[in-house]
């Protein structure tokens, strides 16, 4: 069983009294993924971003992790920050720890955005080898082929500069909790969770993400009652690649 007692890197930008969005990191980034939303969101929103478990600056307990520990995580800093409800935005793992809240805590979430995410990955052959090679060769040995799967290549060849900074919270994360957290992404299954929530929820996908392609995101629209979708010209890190796009969808779902 994972600790309970992990400190998490937290960070709180906007103002006093706005309502609060929580920005929830994907795997093998941190906080920092979210710079180009803070613009536009600190004009209404008190943003409050935190590194997951194993991330960033944030603790590394030993794991493996579950997605129930990284959403009780998300319910014990809330609390401690004094935060009844938020609104919640997740990117891929960050959208899984986003279903878990709204299914299991939903009087704390008030809107939820599930961007390149899915509510079953399958295929743990695949987890387990990227595990083997992070344990054998650290974050090093599978950067490289995880940068190709988040940009596409007139991306990283036009925009050096957003994708250079995702490569280095890639490098820097720490083996044990990416290792960790992988294990919660492989292991998880919220197929059965989504017919709990019941909060507004926008389902963000990219058209070229190879990593969770669109069909993950029609299932999760799908069964939540009332979502609404969109797909957006990316591949994984939406958020980046299809900067302005993204963030204007973000910020008109959660104004309405």
């Amino acid at each position: 069983m994972a600790s309970t007692d992990v400190q998490l890197f937290h960070r709180l930008d906007g103002a006093d009294g706005a309502p609060v969005v929580v920005l929830s990191n994907s795997l093998g980034t941190h906080h920092g993924m979210w710079d180009a939303q803070m613009s536009a969101l600190t004009r209404q929103f008190r943003v409050l971003r935190y590194d997951t478990r194993g991330h960033g600056r944030s603790g590394v307990p030993q794991g493996p992790y579950t997605l129930t520990d990284l959403g009780r995580d998300v319910l014990r800093l809330i609390d401690e920050l004094g935060m009844a409800r938020v609104h919640f935005c997740g990117l891929s793992l960050g959208g899984m720890t986003g279903m878990w809240l709204a299914a299991h805590a939903p009087q704390r979430i008030s809107r939820l955005v599930l961007a390149n995410t899915s509510s079953y990955v399958g295929s743990p052959e695949l987890w387990n080898a990227r595990i083997q090679a992070v344990t054998r060769g650290g974050m090093a040995a599978v950067t490289d082929a995880i940068i190709e799967r988040w940009f596409t290549p007139e991306f990283r060849a036009a925009m050096p500069g957003a994708v250079d900074p995702i490569r280095q919270m890639l490098l820097t994360t720490p083996p044990e909790g990416y290792i960790a957290c992988a294990s919660a992404v492989r292991d998880m299954d919220l197929r059965g969770d989504l017919g709990a929530v019941h909060c507004p929820t926008l389902v963000v996908s990219g058209a070229r993400d190879p990593a969770l392609p669109p069909s993950h995101g029609a299932f999760i629209a799908e069964r939540v009652a009332g979502a609404s979708s969109i797909e957006l010209a990316a591949m994984h890190l939406s958020n980046i690649e299809a900067r302005d796009a993204f963030t204007a969808a973000l910020t008109g779902f959660l104004e309405e």
